[in-house]
């Protein structure tokens, strides 16, 4: 049984890097490692954990370059939103459950509320204002137009984007296939039959 002592030898738990913190011993002994500028790490019992403070990263954005130091805690929806402006991706939730901050990286759809910008260098990243091919609409924006499946329009981007990955990997889905697909994505208002009508729509365009 671990009665939390730290044994000589041995590495240290969470639980013991956490007491020594409150004691200043092992506190004054990681601080520096915790407060440097580049990516380090310390050593656990399961292993050694990487311990970052800012970080330089790139990534395309709608294909465009960026490179930019972010923080270890900022999500890509942060950066999105507050450090490049493309407010297209919402912060509803923001926990992971309504899809409404939906964005495709590398393809595919991901809750950008919950993922962190550090994670996110050398990806090749799509949201809803990359969508359009200058002034001509995507087929999905335009069925959505068709098909009313909107009306407050907060959840609509990330349907679209939801909506394309699925439309990439199964052209042609069944009424199911769409349900599942979109099954990360809420819409409050309760709007769900027209989206699918759209979401079908799309798909038939490209069929012969």
């Amino acid at each position: 049984m671990n009665d939390g002592k730290v044994k000589k030898g041995k590495s240290f738990t969470r639980r013991d890097f956490l007491k020594g913190f409150g004691s200043g011993t092992l506190g004054a002994a990681l601080a520096p490692k915790l407060l440097a500028q580049k990516a380090e790490s310390i050593q656990t019992q399961s292993g050694e954990i990487p311990v970052y403070s800012r970080k330089q990263v790139k990534f395309t954005i709608n294909g465009k370059d960026y490179t930019l130091a972010v923080e270890p805690q900022e999500t890509l929806l942060d950066v999105l939103r507050d450090r490049l402006n493309l407010t297209g991706a919402k912060k509803m939730c923001d926990r992971g459950e309504c899809g409404g901050c939906t964005v495709l990286l590398d393809g595919n759809p991901i809750y950008s509320c919950m993922y962190l910008a550090i994670r996110a260098d050398r990806t090749d990243i799509t949201t809803i204002e990359g969508l359009a091919k200058k002034d001509k609409l995507h087929p999905l924006q335009q069925a959505f137009i068709d098909n009313d499946a909107y009306q407050c329009g907060f959840c609509t981007p990330g349907f679209l984007l939801a909506s394309t990955a699925l439309l990439n990997k199964t052209p042609h889905p069944t009424l199911d296939q769409i349900k599942e697909g979109l099954s990360g994505n809420l819409c409050r208002c309760g709007n769900f039959a027209k989206i699918y009508q759209a979401v079908d729509q799309a798909s038939k365009k490209g069929r012969p």
